[in-house]
């Protein structure tokens, strides 16, 4: 059976990676359109509906044009598209630095090796998160990193759970990331500190820098 060739596309842009273990790097970013989740706290929801029709020929000729190595494939729910595997793969084989960003409502064992996944488990106040796939767990890699966003006291609490039952500090990066607006990150990080915790606090470093807008 041949592979989809095209993709729903909201943005491609150039800017400085915000979140992970990447923070601070200049990154491009291919933001697909769609999802399937509606988490309460989401800020893109621009990209669930709309967006253009691209070949992933045209979509890797606009990232190869942008002049940077290192690529995230977002959403929305970027493998809500069938299409985003091969173009996953297709990245990697130009020579980009993959990253991906998840739901991890969805199967991962189809991605390509090569590509670091930010896995996005989602915390009871997000309201979704009866949507998360626990397998999804058993495949990650080295290098792909594991994100709580974090509204709550009670959602800081599940998250220290999860951590313990499945030993996530020993799969790879664990990522606490406060709703922007909502949580205070001096607050999460004292509950952190208190805690002794193994994860590691992150803040939306672009909208720090660039605001709440997208394409920044």
């Amino acid at each position: 059976m041949n592979e989809p060739t095209t993709l729903r596309v909201t943005e491609i842009f150039y800017s400085v990676q915000g979140e992970s273990t990447h923070a601070g790097r200049p990154c491009v970013f291919v933001r697909l359109t769609g999802c399937p989740l509606r988490c309460r706290w989401c800020d893109t929801a621009y990209a669930f509906h709309g967006g253009k029709t691209m070949t992933i020929d045209w979509v890797v000729g606009e990232v190869r044009a942008l002049q940077c190595r290192l690529v995230e494939v977002t959403g929305g729910e970027p493998l809500a598209q069938s299409a985003c595997l091969p173009l996953l793969r297709r990245l990697c084989d130009e020579g980009f630095e993959v990253l991906l960003e998840t739901s991890g409502a969805l199967p991962l064992e189809a991605i390509d090796p090569r590509v670091r996944v930010i896995m996005d488990l989602k915390c009871p106040d997000s309201d979704e998160s009866d949507r998360n796939r626990w397998d999804n767990l058993d495949r990650l890699r080295p290098g792909d990193e594991i994100k709580f966003v974090i509204a709550s006291r009670a959602d800081y609490e599940w998250a220290r759970g999860v951590i313990d039952e499945h030993r996530l500090a020993d799969r790879g990066a664990v990522l606490f990331s406060p709703v922007w607006g909502e949580c205070d990150p001096s607050e999460l990080a004292r509950w952190m500190l208190d805690d002794r915790s193994a994860a590691r606090l992150q803040l939306q470093l672009h909208k720090l820098l660039f605001g709440d807008r997208p394409g920044v």
